[in-house]
This record gives structure tokens, sequence and C-alpha cells, in this order.
């Protein structure tokens, strides 16, 4: 056999191997260690066969699992043998150890065995209860099962209480959990096998508590075992009570048995519950600070009660519940009166905080290099919570489970799409949330861009169209249609990504360049002449220009001698464009002023532009015969009618303007000597309109002249006026011009008295 194969039982190296049963009670089965207010609750211990500590032959001792796999890890034995061949070392005969300690009557009243009971072993003690309810775990086993013997012999083991001075009988307290299956014995716990493989006779009984023959993993020298068994029964604190625990062989004594009780599971005190009812462990994971209702198993109201939180007292904590919201440990101390030792319970509340996570999908957008999902891409939309730890499962059980059989390379995940994975997203510890992430998977589109037009003139309107996508990402347009228009300006490239259906985007997006060829340009423009002159249109030069005129003509320029309006439409091969230019009248120069004096005549004109161009003109004093730059005419006649013009240089553009060269002499003297005797205006006369009168210093009207009468002779009726300055005022019409023109001075009457 293998070295540490078995369990240690009465080994030297335990000191606990040493005990009395008191010790064993008080320090191993209920582990209160230097507990002083164990003693008072836990009296009158004692064991039969009653053989001291020192003896190799006892049948009660200390068991330690050493290396081996037992279920438990130390505890108390009581065996129908000797307790040391319960483990140790190999002993290939049946260990067959008569204690002739007899028959137990309790035990056969409580299990009821098929034969007699020999070799009976028991360990008793009172206890008073400092809780509501008792319990221990243990398990049995038997070197009767082997072949067929667990049909017929019913080895049995029974923990029996009852309170101290009862009449009443034992409560067994060893029975299978499921109602109505009965007590812990060889014939009522067994499968349907016996150990060599081979049926048994009377078939299964309560197969489901059988923990197993021994095989190669030999532990204990006995053929088989139940699994671990929980022994329970309910109680009233405050009140003592004995316990007995008796075990036996049934008919012979050549084939033991023995019972192993779990070191500290034997529970005599406070426990604290869930709201269930459920006995709560040591400790407890809670995250969120949701608040647990912890309760005392002790409720009487001749007992007090105190909650601590970290050692310190609660205020006002004083029933049996309480209401825990923050981590932290939590005690309960219950007292009897007259007790001072308190019943005791503890619990270590560990807090965590869950992270933030919520239900998510994840795409893929595959490409040939690209068909693996890498979760790690998930996770920011799952939870935003720093340091969150995630584990990705495929089943749902597992994530449940929370087990190791997550994901182990989330990077390179060859899920399919639509497939939904159980995502469990902790705090690193006990904290966590399961959420669910779904799988999207679709081929990365490619996206292509069509114009309409890839060379255009500025202000044409361009039509784009995208495939490739079900919806599209512009870089120069709102929308995610496949189609946009645009008026173009200047050379500009239009981009388009393609989007899948379920949202994937092309790699690259799809380009297009629309050039702007230059714009057709004209110096065209209105021009002015004059009725007679011809002027020359120019459209101008361009790359690949034609030209059609509204004239019909083809060429760059056009001569043209009438006002109007011409247009001529250009092209470059790409594009055409229409210019208008206004061929109008150009102002002619007009006589602003005439000055007269000795003999010589002065005009001043008005020189319009033409085209915005200052212009030169030229003088005609005879109507058009002859010019001269100089706007200055000598040697002129006096009371001659001169046709003035005045012309711009090379056009045809002249105004005109009739003159009289009136010359009045400012004197008069009516002497009859035939020098100055009258004022004589007949030459005034072929005027048209013409009028005037002569006038005193006083305004009053002398003498008026018409064509009829032209001449004063300074008399007014015939009689002659005295000697003095008298003014006049006379008025025509130039007969082609139409022209008003008014005259008025003084002149100097001296006649002789």
């Amino acid at each position: 056999m293998k070295a540490g194969a078995f369990i240690d039982v009465n080994v030297a190296t335990y000191p606990a191997s040493a005990y009395d049963p008191l010790q064993l009670v008080k320090d191993v089965l209920i582990s209160s260690g230097t507990n002083s207010c164990v003693t008072p609750n836990v009296s009158n211990v004692q064991v039969s066969p009653n053989l001291p500590a020192t003896s190799a032959t006892r049948s009660w001792g200390y068991f330690h699992k050493g290396t081996t796999a037992f279920p438990f890890k130390d505890g108390i034995v009581l065996s129908t043998g000797y307790v040391n061949k319960a483990g140790n070392s190999y002993i290939s005969t049946t260990l067959g150890d008569a204690l002739q300690s007899g028959s137990d009557p309790d035990l056969v009243a409580a299990t009821s065995p098929s034969t007699s009971i020999n070799d009976a072993v028991v360990l008793e003690f009172d206890f008073v209860p400092t809780s509501s309810q008792v319990k221990f775990n243990y398990l049995f086993a038997s070197e009767e099962y082997t072949g067929s013997f667990p049909c017929s012999f019913s080895d049995a083991f029974a923990l029996l209480l009852k309170p101290v001075g009862s009449t009443l009988p034992y409560q067994n307290m060893a029975i299978l959990p499921t109602p109505g299956t009965g007590p812990v014995s060889v014939t009522n716990i067994h499968p349907a096998t016996m150990d060599s493989g081979g049926a048994l006779y009377c078939g299964a009984s309560n197969a489901a508590f059988f923990g197993g023959y021994n095989t190669a993993n030999i532990e204990t020298n006995f053929n088989g075992r139940t699994i671990p068994l929980t022994a329970t029964a309910t109680v009233t604190p405050g009140i003592p009570y004995h316990f007995k625990m008796v075990l036996g062989d049934a008919s012979d004594s050549i084939y033991d048995s023995a019972v192993f009780l779990e070191g500290g599971s034997f529970n005599i005190g406070v426990e604290l519950l869930d709201p269930s009812g459920g006995t709560l462990p040591e400790q407890i994971n809670v995250c969120d600070n949701v608040p647990q209702v912890i309760t005392a198993s002790v409720s009487d109201p001749n007992m007090t009660y105190q909650w601590f939180f970290n050692g310190v007292a609660i205020q006002g904590a004083t029933t049996p519940t309480i209401t825990a919201t923050q981590p932290g440990n939590y005690e309960i101390q219950v007292s009897f009166p007259g007790n001072p030792c308190p019943g005791k319970a503890n619990i270590k509340i560990n807090g965590g905080t869950t992270p933030a996570a919520v239900d998510a999908s994840l795409l893929l957008c595959t490409t040939p290099d690209v068909t693996w999902f890498d979760l790690t891409n998930a996770m920011p939309s799952i939870s935003t919570t720093t340091g969150a730890v995630f584990h990705f499962y495929v089943n749902q059980a597992d994530a449940i489970a929370q087990n190791n059989n997550y994901i182990q390379d989330i990077l390179h995940y060859n899920g399919t799409d639509g497939q939904i994975l159980y995502v469990v997203v902790s705090n690193g510890g006990f904290c966590s949330k399961t959420i669910k992430l779904k799988l999207l998977k679709e081929t990365t589109p490619t996206a292509t861009l069509a114009a309409s037009k890839i060379k255009v003139c500025p202000g044409t309107v361009v039509d784009f169209t995208a495939t490739g996508g079900v919806t599209y990402q512009w870089a120069n347009f709102s929308g995610t249609g496949n189609t946009q228009s645009a008026t173009i300006y200047h050379t500009t490239t239009f981009t388009v990504y393609a989007i899948g259906a379920k949202g994937c985007k092309s790699l690259l997006p799809a380009k297009v360049t629309v050039e702007v060829v230059p714009e057709i340009i004209s110096p065209l423009m209105d021009v002015e002449m004059c009725q007679g002159d011809r002027v020359t249109l120019d459209a101008g030069a361009g790359p690949n220009y034609t030209y059609l005129w509204s004239t019909g003509a083809v060429t760059r320029t056009i001569d043209v001698d009438q006002w109007g309006i011409y247009s001529v439409t250009i092209k470059n091969g790409y594009c055409e464009k229409t210019f208008t230019a206004k061929v109008i009248a150009a102002a002619s120069p007009f006589v602003t002023n005439i000055n007269y004096s000795n003999n010589t005549l002065t005009v001043t004109a008005e020189v319009p532009m033409i085209n915005n161009i200052p212009q030169t003109v030229e003088y005609s004093a005879d109507g058009g015969i002859s010019w001269q730059q100089s706007n200055v005419f000598t040697g002129l006649l006096n009371n001659t009618t001169y046709h003035i013009q005045v012309r711009t240089v090379g056009t045809h553009c002249v105004g005109a303007l009739e003159f009289f060269t009136l010359n009045i002499s400012n004197i008069i003297t009516p002497n009859q000597d035939g020098i100055n005797d009258t004022l004589d205006l007949t030459s005034l006369g072929n005027f048209n309109n013409f009028t005037g009168s002569i006038y005193d210093r006083y305004g009053s009207e002398m003498f008026r002249f018409s064509k009829e009468k032209p001449i004063w002779d300074g008399t007014v009726g015939g009689k002659r006026l005295p000697t003095a300055t008298y003014w006049y005022k006379f008025n025509f019409q130039y007969p082609k011009s139409k022209a008003n023109m008014s005259q008025s001075g003084w002149i100097m009457l001296k006649n002789r008295e």
C-alpha cells in the first residue's frame, strides 16, 4: 500500500490523541478551545467501554485525515473494535475485536436492527444549549459492506437526545434527511451491487446516502461508508439535555463498524440565520451594500440580546434580528438570566461593488485577413467601470456557475453571426453581473463612386452615385443616401464610405475629383458712338474659345454702325457662356457759353467722355465748312448771325449753335448828323418772337420795339425826351435752334435843348 493512504488515528504527533473524553468533546467536537464558558454548558462526559486514553484497545479516540482525501479534517471516532485499527496502516484480515460490551437497549429502540446488537460503544454527556437547535456532522463506516452482508447485518449508529431527568424516550438525531427513510445502518444504506460488482439480492436501499466502497483509495480499514451526514435536533435554550452517541455490531463481532464525528461541527450555541431560516456561514459576500437581514437562532422573551459591529455595541440593536447595511464584523451576544457566559455568534460581511454592465452587441466586419472576433472591443460598451474583469462564456450554465469554461483566447474568437455569449462582469472578486453579448458578422463592404461629369465649368450641377453599401457616409454632404448633387465652383474631391446592413464601414472611401476648367471671361462691354460712326466689339481670347455672335458672325470681333444690343456665345469644349453689349448713342459736345466782344467770339463747350474716355474737340463758326482747334474766332462782323459748331475729333458727334453778333452803341445823339442818331434793331426783326422796350430810371416804358418799329430815335409820341440814362431790354429766338436770347443794358440819350 502507498504511504499516506490511511487516516491517522490516535497518533502521538497530534496532541488531541492524548485527550480524555471531556477534552475531546469540548476542544475537538465543539472546538471551543480555551473558552471557559463552554465548561458550564458541557458536563458529565462518559465513554463506554471506559478505558483510559493510554489503552491501545480502547474504542474511542482522535482521528486526522493526514494526507488523504477523507471528507473530514479531524474529529472523534468511535469503533466497535479497537479504534486504532480504523486507520494508520493496512490490515488484511477482518478487524474482529470483541469489546464484550454487549448490546444497548436505546440503540436497539432507535434503529430496530434485524438481529441482536453486540460490542456497543457509547459516548455521552450533558449540555445546556444556547440555541434552539443543535447539530453535528458525521459519517458511518463498516466492514459489513462486504459481499451480500448489507442485506442482513444491520450494524447501526444512533445519536440520542432528551432533556436531563426526562422519562420520555430518546429522540434519534441520526436519521436520514429524507422523511421516512429511517436510521443509519448498513442494511438501510447501501447500493444495489456488492463490493465485488455483483448484484445484491436485496437491491438498493437509500443508495443516495452511500459514499462508496473502499477500492484503490483506501483511507480506512472499513470496506465502505456513507456520505457525510448532519444530525439535527430542536431544543429549548437554557434547559440541560443528555446527549448519547451509540454504535453497535449486528449479530457478530467479526466485522466492526465506526462513526466519525467531524471536529468543530457540534454546535450547542447561538447560530445566525438568513431570512429563510438557513444557517449562515462564518463569512458572506455582499455586493453594493444590499441590506442583509440576520437573525439569531435563539428567540426567547427571557433572554437579552445585544448586537456588535466591529466590536462596538450598536445602540438600540437589542432584538434577535438586525439589518446589516455595510461590510464588517457583526456579533450577537445572547444572555440567559443568571448565566455569566452569553451565547455568541459572529459573521463577517465582505463588501464589494458590482461593476455597471449592460447587454451589448459586437459587430465584426470581416476581411480576407480578419475573420474572428476580438472580444475586447465589446468591453467599453458592456461596462464603463474601471478595473472590471470580463469572462466570456459560450454556455449560459457555465456563466451561472462562473466556472473556468470561459473563452480563453478572447482576441481571436471564431463566433457566428447572431450568436449570444454570456459575459460575467466582475470586480475581480465575488461581485458580478451577467449580461448578454450578441455577435454580429458581415463582410466589409467596398465603396464605389461615380460622377455625372468630371470636368465642368464653374457653377455646373454634378450628380454623384455611390454603390457597394446599404447606406453611405459622405464627407462632403449630409444624409446617408446613395445619390447626391452639388453645384461646383472649384475643383473638388468628393469622398464616400459604404456602410453595410449591420453597420460595417468600408475600409477605404471611394473618391472622385471633379475638375473645374477656367471660367469663360470676356472683355465685351457696352460702348457709345454717335450716329454715323462705327465701333468694334471684341469678345476676347481664351483657351479653345469659339464664338457665335447674334449677327451670325463667328469671329472674335465684329464692327457695328448701328445702335442696339449685340450678344456673343463663347464655348471652350466643356461649357459655354453668353455675353451681351449695348451700343448706345454717345453724348455730343455742346456750347455752354459764348462771349463776343470787339469782333472776337470765344466759345466755351462741355465735352462729354465717350466710353469713359476724355475726348478732344474742334470748332467751326461757318456751319462745319472749316474747323479749328481753337475756340476763339476773330474778325467777325457785328450784328451778323454765325452757325457755331463743336465736334468731337474723329467722330460725328457735333453740337451746333446759332449766334448773332449783336453790337449796341451805349449812346445816341439824335442831332441828325448821321452818327448815333438812333438805336436801330432792324436786324433782330428777322428773328422769331422779337420784343423789346426802353425804360426810364423809374421803370416806366418809354418805347416798345417790334418788327414794324425796330428803331428808337429818343422820342416818345414825337416829343424829345430829356437827356438822361435809359434802360433797354429785348428778346428774340433763333429760328433754327429755337434758342431764346435776351439782352439788357443801359444807353445814354443826349438831346439838344
